[in-house]
């Protein structure tokens, strides 16, 4: 049976492979971006034979994800399954950063969890059954230096999710977040290929993780294989220590 998916931050990276592998799955999958319409394009484009639709909408603004969720209801029903995954990273030490900056931060890693979170329990409580998935990271449990603000809004994700898995659960309802290490992503084209080696030293298995990888460790906390999954924060980072 069709679910109805919908993947935040879904135009590229991460997020792209996350929608890529349901609608591969013969899901109906909504894409989101938060303002680059071209690139969103893009990645329809790639999925076109696919069952999928685009929503430009910055899901850190209340009313942008409220319209967001009510056109997807129009399109395809209520959300099935929803996967947190919009964010963004500030590299810097937390003393320069300004006001703005932590917002900026914390709207988008957090409050974009917090929005749909709220949208699409209303409607998964109703129907007795649903998934949440948040997409957080590593520094969510130990902390990153120089990535302060970033590794709180994390950890607050994880404890976000640990509260509404037994919140939720009583109504059918499944939630669990993916710490993910270090990617293959733009997040981390910053690094030089000696800071690249200097990180890989400390993974066990020696090598950077694929969004590919992540997207599958999606796909089977979505499945009926893990029907007795939840209020859990599986790690993703390769032994990283």
């Amino acid at each position: 049976m069709k679910r109805n998916v919908f993947v935040t931050g879904s135009s590229r990276g991460i997020g792209f492979a996350i929608a890529k592998e349901f609608a591969y799955l013969g899901d109906r999958v909504v894409l989101n971006c938060r303002a680059d319409g071209d690139r969103l394009a893009e990645a329809l484009d790639e999925l076109k034979d696919c069952d999928t639709m685009g929503i430009l909408a910055d899901m850190s603004d209340y009313k942008a994800a409220e319209q967001a969720f009510l056109s997807i209801k129009e399109k395809f029903g209520p959300v099935d399954i929803l996967v947190n995954n919009a964010g963004s990273e500030y590299f810097g030490l937390f003393t320069d950063m300004n006001p703005c900056d932590i917002r900026k931060v914390l709207d988008n890693n957090l409050h974009t969890v917090f929005n749909a979170t709220h949208l699409a329990a209303k409607d998964m409580v109703r129907a007795k059954s649903g998934i949440i998935i948040n997409i957080s990271s590593i520094w969510g449990r130990v902390g990153a230096s120089c990535e302060a603000v970033y590794s709180a809004a994390k950890g607050a994700v994880n404890s976000f999710t640990l509260s509404m898995a037994k919140e939720l659960g009583p109504s059918g309802i499944r939630v669990c977040a993916v710490a993910l290490g270090l990617m293959e992503t733009r997040m981390n084209d910053r690094l030089s290929p000696e800071e690249r080696e200097e990180v890989i030293e400390n993974i066990s298995l020696m090598r950077i993780g694929k969004p590919e990888e992540a997207a599958k460790l999606v796909r089977f906390l979505a499945s009926e294989d893990a029907a007795y999954l939840s209020g859990q924060i599986v790690g993703l980072d390769g032994g990283m220590y």
